[in-house]
């Protein structure tokens, strides 16, 4: 069976291309006029010299992509946004979220095959559930994102429960997404491939933690959170770890964690990406079932499989078909609410 004959495959997790030069008639004065770049950039060759990657920021150059790939319909996120937390200032974190939120808003109008998260002003929790609000119910898109680095917030903190409570009010799910750049403790590296493998997992499971032994899937019991681009690998591991801490010194130092932080890591509200060629997706599944686990393709970045992508995942011989359509479309499907 052809896989774009059999099933149309929902993406989790692609990226925009959201330049200065895309962002800037969106955004108010006096932040338009800006010389400085938006966000403080790193200065490191993540496309090694124009080797690696592509280019996808035209609608159509997208859409041929997702062709090539045997993409029916792509949830895209920030490239260049995903470093928001760099930004100190929350007042300008917050109109540069609104001006990306525009943008991608006016992007996917060329498509119904495209779909996008709001980018939410991390820095600013009050402004970030106004413009989850605005961006659900307004702009039409279809989850909010908090970043997980940069900004020396903890996700777990009840700063953060508006936003929760909107989410679930909505019915509309919030994303947890890194960059895989500098972060605490990357200082110790002197190449960026050291900071690439460290820089997704390492915030992505801090801001998990922190949410987990918070309580927020105890306090928002409908709300849908993902945690996306470090894989579904390493979930038995951490929920483990995580299980033994909390059965030592939860009822004291977790209070609002009233289950193992596996049942909450395991439960059909917690969803996780995962990359079509990571050996571990047979176990994981096998270990906590095929519902909250989903494709993720993340083109057009440097480290994605091309042109293959949804069609490794098809023709694994360690997956049911069922489990199959769970990971390929159905999963994100009711993750993203489409």
């Amino acid at each position: 069976m052809e896989l774009r004959d059999t099933i149309k495959v929902l993406d989790s997790d692609a990226h925009a291309r959201d330049f200065d030069d895309d962002i800037r008639p969106y955004l108010p004065e006096p932040y338009r006029n800006q010389r400085a770049s938006f966000i403080p950039s790193e200065h490191y060759d993540r496309n090694l010299g124009g080797t690696l990657g592509q280019s996808g920021g035209k609608v159509e150059e997208r859409l041929a992509a997702m062709d090539t790939q045997q993409i029916d319909t792509a949830v895209m996120f920030p490239t260049s946004g995903l470093g928001v937390g760099r930004v100190r200032d929350p007042q300008f974190q917050t109109a540069l979220c609104r001006a990306y939120n525009d943008f991608m808003a006016n992007y996917c109008k060329a498509s119904p095959r495209l779909k996008a998260v709001a980018n939410l002003p991390v820095s600013n929790p009050a402004e970030a559930e106004k413009e989850l609000n605005r961006a659900i119910t307004k702009l039409g898109l279809c989850g909010g994102m908090l970043v997980a680095q940069a900004h020396r917030k903890n996700l777990g903190s009840p700063e953060f429960y508006p936003i929760y409570e909107e989410a679930q009010r909505l019915n509309t799910p919030i994303t947890i997404h890194a960059f895989g750049g500098d972060e605490p403790g990357s200082e110790i590296f002197d190449q960026f491939i050291c900071l690439h493998t460290t820089g997704h997992p390492f915030p992505i499971l801090r801001q998990l933690t922190a949410m987990i032994f918070g309580g927020i899937p105890e306090l928002f019991p409908k709300l849908r959170i993902g945690y996306l681009e470090v894989g579904c690998g390493w979930l038995p591991y951490w929920a483990e770890r995580m299980d033994e801490e909390w059965e030592k010194r939860g009822k004291v130092e977790a209070p609002l964690c009233k289950k193992k932080p596996s049942e909450y890591l395991f439960s059909e509200n917690s969803y996780y990406g995962c990359e079509p060629e990571e050996k571990m997706i047979s176990y994981v599944v096998g270990e906590i079932g095929s519902k909250t686990v989903m494709y993720a393709s993340d083109y057009p970045h440097w480290d994605m499989s091309w042109p293959e992508s949804a069609t490794i995942l098809w023709n694994r011989e360690d997956l049911s078909l069922d489990v199959k359509k769970d990971l390929l479309l159905n999963n994100a499907k009711r993750f993203y609410n489409l």
